[in-house]
């Protein structure tokens, strides 16, 4: 991995004597992993038609599988029975306490590897509003939308502020998985440590505080808001 002399000074500081561990961990395969769909499938059903190869411990839903399996390409894949996703991505979703009957909101939304976790927990009771500034992402995040099966939602495409002006104190629980400058991308995506620089994670800062401050405006009181960004 041929990282940043900047970024890997930065990182050095931050971390320490784990810096080198740091590093290390970028020669290491983690193994691919799925996301079973509980609307369409309980996990223990699917787990019987699958060699999987363990559970990931912090997502009851997620699953390792073996390289060799090509679940891509399989007919279950396509009827939205699971989703292809890293364990990492599985965090934030799975560590918000949604249930039926609630307003959620996924104001950074696209491509919906979370907003689709999140939709699966209300089992088609309450509402589930994504959105994402992207139009050409939203298109991908109607795909899987509609591939998993989620009728009680429905996508945008605005600034947070404009959705703010619409949904005030409005929503019992929202995720913003936060547009950053994308280091937790460089082991999957070399092409981001390289035009990674050192100006992109302030502009970042600052359009996330934006982005924040929006959406706690939407939030209900007593209501949960989780962050996540896939950055250090």
């Amino acid at each position: 991995m041929n990282l940043p002399k900047d970024y890997q000074s930065k990182m050095q500081e931050m971390l320490g004597e784990e810096y080198l561990q740091y590093l290390d961990s970028f020669n290491h395969s983690y193994g691919q992993t799925l996301r079973v769909n509980q609307l369409k499938m309980e996990p223990a059903d699917f787990i019987r038609r699958f060699l999987l190869s363990g559970q990931v411990s912090w997502c009851n839903t997620g699953f390792y599988y073996e390289g060799e399996q090509k679940l891509s390409a399989h007919p279950y894949y396509y009827a939205g029975l699971y989703y292809i996703q890293e364990p990492s991505a599985m965090t934030t979703a799975s560590r918000l306490p949604v249930g039926p009957g609630e307003r959620v909101l996924d104001l950074c939304a696209a491509p919906g590897g979370k907003a689709t976790e999140l939709g699966a927990k209300l089992f088609g009771e309450g509402l589930l509003v994504a959105n994402d500034i992207s139009a050409s992402r939203v298109k991908a995040l109607l795909k899987n939308i509609e591939v998993m099966g989620i009728p009680n939602s429905f996508l945008l495409n605005e600034v947070p502020a404009k959705i703010a002006e619409q949904f005030p104190a409005y929503f019992d629980k929202i995720l913003v998985d936060a547009p950053c400058s994308g280091e937790g991308m460089f082991r999957k995506n070399p092409e981001a440590a390289r035009v990674w620089s050192e100006e992109k994670p302030p502009e970042c800062a600052k359009m996330q505080r934006e982005i924040v401050k929006q959406a706690i405006s939407m939030l209900k009181p007593g209501g949960m808001m989780i962050y996540s960004t896939c950055t250090f």
